[in-house]
């Protein structure tokens, strides 16, 4: 299989996950590179992006397998041509061969950025910490059937929060990807929940890498 490690940043934080394919889909036709089709009335290029991010996060460790028709292609001149006539906010970091499913990838790292117009609240570190290693932590989250408070302990690996300036407080956090997976947003929604006087003015996420069960770096 072959794969792509791109990032999302900047305003392409907004496109959803379908734009994103259509992206790529027109980025490899535009850069000359004949990827698979599918069959049918209606051929597309066949695409697929490992973890849909969430509209308005921010990543460095997106993945995307694909397939070329004639079933060879430069690898190390992909990130080029691709970078070349992808928008602004989509960067190829790799483009590489890879036998590792992707049922594998248990984990990722992200960063929640709590942010607070009137600075951070004295003791909200301490409070954060402490939260955090609760044995349990309902939320509530939007699911299939409507809105329901969801334990999201079972999801997080670690949590380390950090004081990066006197308005920014930072969730270093591990969290599952899949099986189920955890959107680290919901570390935000955690802290508004159970600790109101803590509760931030804005809430940020960006993931930093996958891993698999072993923690091992996923590619």
């Amino acid at each position: 299989m072959n794969r792509l490690l791109f990032e999302k940043t900047g305003e392409a934080v907004y496109l959803s996950h379908l734009d994103l394919m259509r992206v790529f889909q027109r980025a490899f036709k535009r850069a000359d590179i004949m990827i698979w089709h599918s069959q049918g009335f209606s051929p597309r290029a066949y695409v697929s992006i490992a973890l849909p991010l969430p509209v308005g996060m921010g990543s460095r460790c997106e993945i995307l397998d694909f397939d070329v028709e004639d079933g060879s292609v430069e690898l190390t001149a992909l990130p080029e041509r691709l970078n070349a006539v992808l928008p602004a906010g989509i960067r190829v970091l790799q483009a590489y061969e890879s036998s590792r499913k992707i049922k594998h990838l248990r984990y990722l790292a992200a960063d929640v950025t709590l942010e607070y117009d009137r600075g951070v609240p004295e003791g909200a570190l301490d409070a954060v910490r402490e939260l955090f290693s609760r044995p349990e932590l309902l939320v509530r989250k939007r699911t299939k059937r409507g809105e329901a408070d969801v334990d999201i302990v079972p999801g997080i690996r670690s949590v380390e929060p950090e004081l990066i300036s006197p308005q920014e407080l930072v969730l270093h956090a591990v969290v599952t990807a899949m099986d189920p997976a955890l959107n680290p947003l919901l570390l935000g929604e955690a802290v508004r929940a159970h600790l109101p006087e803590t509760a931030p003015d804005f809430v940020s996420a960006a993931r930093r890498e996958v891993f698999d069960a072993d923690l091992q770096v996923f590619r």
